[in-house]
């Protein structure tokens, strides 16, 4: 009873000094003890034991939660990281800081009738019409050298260089939803090519919701600009043809781009402004 008495008063000594660490004190103790075969094969057990529960306490001890951790998540929900303070946006593939808005591009050759049915969607829907031809002009008469530049190439038919037309779109589009808050845009005229649309995308980050393409003919058109006498320096026959030409080398492929994406939406536009205009509204309604 007494050699029984003192084994369990060293057992008791050995796990005291395990969960402190003093394992080099303990195997000391273990060899102290007497050398008989079965005492011997008692102590490796208990030492083995031993070593397996200070183990198994030193992990317990480094993993065990807090008094914060150990509350309820039965009765309150789960907290989720606030990462928009991080610059993540959980909200879409958006870049951060962009103005939330829908796009219309608007496509078609000179003279299709582009402005005429977008004036007639400003009325009845009230979106914002925008028309990169028009900004241009309006910058080419800046006398800035990019504006100098802008007035050149337009008179020669030519398609002005895209970081020039995306600066002035962009920035038209911020001012208005700024003034406005209204964040439907139709954009009149472009892209006039894959390079235009490529940079527009990465620029911005945005794509357009659909593309509204006027497709008419020729000969249309030609009449069409020729009597509309608007006293523009592209109003005739030589730089109408330049313009069909480079309409149907650069802003043809940008159409089959998005129709290859399903989001042409064609309308036949060699009728009357208001049949045309039939087709075009019923693209809008639901917007």
């Amino acid at each position: 009873m007494a050699s029984k008495g003192r084994l369990l008063r060293q057992i008791g000594a050995f796990a005291r000094r395990m969960t402190a660490g003093d394992t080099t004190k303990t195997l000391q103790l273990a060899q102290a003890q007497p050398t008989l075969p079965i005492m011997q094969q008692k102590r490796e057990q208990i030492w083995r034991m031993g070593v397996g529960f200070a183990a198994a306490a030193a992990a317990a001890s480094a993993f065990a939660p807090t008094a914060a951790q150990c509350t309820s998540t039965t009765d309150a929900p789960s907290t989720v990281p606030d990462l928009s303070s991080a610059g993540i946006s959980l909200k879409g593939s958006k870049t951060p800081g962009t103005k939330q808005r829908s796009i219309v591009f608007v496509l078609g050759g000179p003279g299709s009738g582009k402005g005429t049915q977008c004036a007639k969607l400003v009325k009845e829907f009230g979106v914002v019409h925008l028309s990169a031809g028009d900004l241009l002009r309006a910058h080419m008469k800046s006398g800035t050298p990019d504006g100098n530049m802008v007035a050149e190439m337009i008179k020669e038919g030519k398609i002005v260089p895209s970081h020039v037309t995306n600066g002035l779109l962009e920035g038209a589009m911020n001012a208005e939803q700024d003034a406005s808050g209204k964040n439907k845009f139709l954009i009149d005229g472009f892209p006039r090519n894959d390079e235009n649309r490529a940079a527009f995308e990465a620029d911005t980050g945005e794509q357009p919701t659909f593309i509204l393409f006027f497709n008419c003919p020729e000969e249309v058109m030609e009449k069409r600009l020729l009597g509309r006498n608007e006293g523009r320096t592209d109003d005739n026959a030589e730089t109408i043809r330049k313009r069909f030409k480079v309409f149907i080398e650069s802003s043809l492929p940008v159409i089959e781009h998005y129709r290859g994406l399903g989001k042409v939406r064609e309308i036949a536009a060699d009728r009357s402004p208001d049949e045309v205009y039939a087709e075009v509204r019923k693209l809008f309604v639901d917007m």
